[in-house]
């Protein structure tokens, strides 16, 4: 549940008003602080008496695990893998039925999981989350420990586990639903949300099964389990994202929503056939880790300042553009968040929502069924809008109906792929858009990359030799006092010197000598040189400001500009 969720049902227990809800969340929202936290300091509940009121409400049991013993063989009753992915924590047996403590009550998923992988009947309980979090992590080993416990349940499985392509789907599906299967898929997913991965890669190939993890934009492969568990591996994963287990021949499309470690997490789930069995990535969205405020996105000041009046003005085009991964929708979501006010419609068309944002109707693009961009668009502007998002202009169509959009005074943002921001005014002019349209209705042109920053706690000042400084463009006599760091690899980081992302931007504003250039069809050299005696800074000198800062490393900005 969400807060507004959370904080209805406690007007549905008659522990707070309808008129206090909105006060809830706006400290909940400005002071960061948790819906439990923002009641008792209201005054409205102490500690105990929101854990209370919940437990009545869903008709569970309180226990305050403080005063509460826990038997050894209990707590065998759930795997470690199991109990950190799920944040349960059993505490009794009674019968055939088990006691566990969520540290989210409300996920029915959780215990259902739970119920299906134990062949046990699950009894919850309510218990404060920081104390079941807590005794997990007291009770429960490492991360390795449980998974090097999962491996060797596979092992034990041998002969069961040895599917082959040809076999029927009742026999995939029975694979897919064996318990090992299900504890390891869980496992490696509750690994990827901890090392803070944003995709997961399944890759079967001859004689290996490989599993790689790409955390801030560099893949990672971890121990490969055997071979021949790619098929009721995959299929599980298949399973769980509600795709057709016996099509191994198309590409497939899913989606896995899931409580992972008390958190809301969004799996896109992507098959492609490969010679070997299905290739499979899986795209991660937490939103718990994903900051859409637009002063986090480490911008200039200047770029800040001049986004902040752009996304204000009434009607017009922005653009932002750069490679897959970039932060793109990213910094697109954060400027409609900033103008999602009660007074303005806003709509998006995606392919697919990334995050779902309160107040904004989202539409999902589905080509597979005729619900093109350009379609989805032209039923906008028949839904009275004052701001459009286009996940992505890709095609003539789509261009010309944004264009009208903006001269029928709309504001539009959309995303392009191409090198740098000068190049979006020529991927315009490609597509078949005439010059004038675009020079009468462009405001601006975002670039950006995302470049991975240096671990806090293993960085460390070096002098940079002569051909890295020459590759740069940076002049020795230009250093004078100035520092720069690499990170050395430590436990924080996973020994990659290298933890979060931060970006870097180019920003053309799009004045009247741009618009000039771009009636005459000036090539993207011509238009970039303009830009920069415009004052227009480039993603490589705002690569050398992030070096100069410490924030990352030469390295890093010579690869991605």
């Amino acid at each position: 549940m969400n807060n507004k969720q959370v904080a209805e049902f406690f007007v549905e227990q008659q522990v707070l008003q309808s008129s206090q809800v909105e006060d809830v969340l706006s400290e909940t929202e400005l002071n960061g602080k948790s819906i439990e936290q923002a009641m008792v300091d209201g005054g409205f509940v102490d500690e105990l008496g929101f854990y209370q009121t919940i437990a009545n409400g869903l008709g569970f049991d309180f226990v305050d695990l403080i005063e509460h013993e826990i038997a050894p063989e209990v707590l065998r009753f759930i795997p470690s893998g199991l109990a950190r992915l799920h944040g349960a924590l059993p505490i009794e047996m009674s019968g055939n039925a088990l006691r566990v403590a969520l540290v989210d009550p409300f996920d029915q998923h959780a215990a259902e999981d739970l119920r299906f992988a134990l062949g046990k009947d699950i009894h919850v309980v309510v218990s404060p989350p920081e104390q079941i979090e807590n005794l997990i992590k007291q009770y429960y080993g490492t991360d390795t420990s449980s998974m090097e416990e999962v491996l060797k349940q596979l092992g034990e499985a041998g002969e069961l586990l040895q599917l082959r392509e040809g076999d029927g789907a009742a026999a995939v599906e029975a694979e897919a639903n064996a318990t090992p299967i299900i504890r390891f898929v869980d496992l490696i997913l509750y690994q990827a949300i901890q090392d803070r991965a944003s995709d997961i890669h399944f890759e079967p190939f001859e004689n290996e099964f490989k599993i790689r993890y790409r955390v801030d934009g560099a893949l990672y492969e971890m121990a490969p389990p055997p071979r021949h568990l790619a098929l009721p591996v995959i299929s599980r994963v298949k399973v769980m994202a509600n795709m057709n287990i016996a099509e191994r021949r198309l590409p497939q499309d899913g989606r896995i929503q899931k409580n992972i470690a008390g958190r809301s997490v969004d799996i896109r789930v992507s098959t492609l056939p490969t010679q070997f069995g299905e290739s499979l990535v899986l795209r991660v969205l937490d939103r718990s880790i994903v900051n859409l405020d637009l002063e986090a996105l480490g911008m200039p000041d200047s770029i800040y300042n001049f986004l902040l009046e752009m996304i204000h003005r009434p009607n017009g085009i922005f653009i932002a553009t750069g490679p897959t991964g970039s932060g793109k929708t990213t910094t697109l979501y954060s400027c409609l968040r900033k103008i999602n006010t009660i007074d303005s419609k806003l709509l998006t068309a995606e392919e697919p929502v990334e995050y779902d944002l309160e107040g904004i109707v989202q539409v999902p693009v589905n080509e597979a069924i005729g619900l093109t961009f350009a379609r989805v668009l032209r039923s906008f502007l028949r839904q009275d809008p004052d701001r459009i998002m286009i996940g992505e202009t890709r095609d003539l169509e789509t261009a010309q109906i944004a264009i009208q959009a903006s001269l029928t005074g709309h504001l539009v943002f959309t995303t392009l792929h191409t090198n740098d921001a000068p190049g979006a005014i020529t991927r315009l002019i490609d597509m078949g858009v005439e010059p004038f349209l675009i020079s009468s209705t462009l405001e601006a042109v975002l670039g950006q990359r995302l470049l991975r920053s240096i671990c806090r706690q293993c960085r460390t000042a070096y002098q940079p030799n002569e051909t890295l400084l020459a590759e740069s463009g940076i002049a020795r006599r230009d250093i004078g006092e100035k520092q720069f760091y690499y990170g050395k690899g430590c436990d924080g980081c996973n020994n990659t010197g290298y933890k979060g992302r931060k970006g870097i931007y180019e920003l053309l504003k799009i004045t009247d000598p741009i618009r000039e250039l771009i009636n005459e069809r000036a090539p993207t050299v011509t238009l970039k040189q303009k830009a920069i005696e415009l004052g227009m800074v480039t993603l490589r000198q705002d690569g050398l400001r992030s070096i100069f800062a410490g924030d990352t490393t030469i390295d890093e900005v010579l690869r991605y500009t």
